[in-house]
């Protein structure tokens, strides 16, 4: 018979004092007693008029009689534990899933686009409809003010400097004509990287994609064009990128911002060309022009 059984039964019934129950838990629990106090056991079993049950305080098998027992109050008490196990077992479930999503191997394929999986190995990737493809990563150059390298030769005190973060070459050779990218990227140590976009500024042969101004104290302030981008975790070490604006034709870097240094030198660069006109479409129509008289 279950134990909610006992609340709405009289003992004092043969035919019921004649079973025999057993009820096992998985650690200690309370027997309540009649008196308000309780006896912390680790498995009871009632006989007739008679309970027999172990005391985990004293390790042993004892009896007392049924009588005794204040069996609404016991079954209260396991109705709560039994509540709080199951919380504790969903919260256990919850701790394994997310363990689960953090020990995914950084080199399986992930699916980014239905059929499109994210190739292996450490990179940032670009997807365009239902293509993948991954870009280069490029060193940039720090050029200083050649008159302030001659001014800090010349004088003792120090003096602002000026730095610019460039890119040899007016255009990129990887190009995209999709105005909203979406973007992945598999770090090699498993690190979270800190990313930006930066749309950079083309000076004659040279893309700049930042200044840097270091004033007479030490201290530095970066100049750059962000773009406002959003991360998303999608395993440990693998992230996906995308734009809280739509691209204009131009050209771009992804840097990666270090704490305490700044944007590092190591950079991915690449264009948004606008799209070609679909063939078959009609030119665009022409100002109509004056009659010659």
């Amino acid at each position: 018979m279950p134990l909610e059984s006992f609340a709405q039964s009289k003992p004092t019934e043969p035919a019921q004092q004649a079973q025999d129950i057993t009820h096992a838990t998985p650690r200690g629990k309370k027997l309540v007693l009649t008196d308000g106090t309780f006896h912390l056991v680790r498995s009871y079993e009632r006989k007739g008029d008679r309970v027999r049950y172990y005391s985990v305080e004293r390790s042993a098998w004892e009896e007392i009689p049924a009588s005794m027992v204040d069996w609404e109050a016991t079954r209260k008490n396991e109705a709560e534990a039994a509540a709080l196990d199951s919380k504790i077992e969903e919260k256990k479930k919850e701790f394994r899933m997310a363990r689960i999503a953090e020990e995914v191997d950084v080199d399986a394929s992930i699916e980014v686009a239905p059929s499109v999986f994210l190739p292996d190995g450490a990179g940032l990737f670009v997807l365009e409809g239902k293509t993948i493809r991954k870009l280069e990563l490029v060193g940039a150059d720090v050029k200083t003010s050649k008159g302030r390298v001659l001014a800090q030769i010349f004088t003792p005190i120090p003096l602002p400097t000026k730095e610019r973060v460039e890119l040899p070459g007016p255009r990129a050779a990887f190009r995209i004509t999709t105005a909203q990218p979406e973007f992945f990227i598999r770090t090699p140590d498993g690190h979270d990287p800190e990313l930006e976009l930066v749309r950079v500024r083309v000076k004659s042969k040279v893309r700049e994609i930042e200044t840097v101004n270091t004033v007479a104290s030490g201290e530095k302030f970066e100049e750059r064009k962000s773009v406002s981008v959003e991360r998303w975790k999608l395993a440990k070490g693998v992230f996906r990128l995308t734009l809280s604006q739509s691209l204009e034709p131009g050209e771009y870097v992804l840097a990666e911002i270090r704490a305490d240094e700044g944007m590092d030198v190591g950079v991915w660069d690449f264009g948004v060309d606008a799209p070609s006109p679909k063939a078959g479409a009609p030119a665009p129509a022409k100002p109509p022009g004056k009659k010659k008289p």
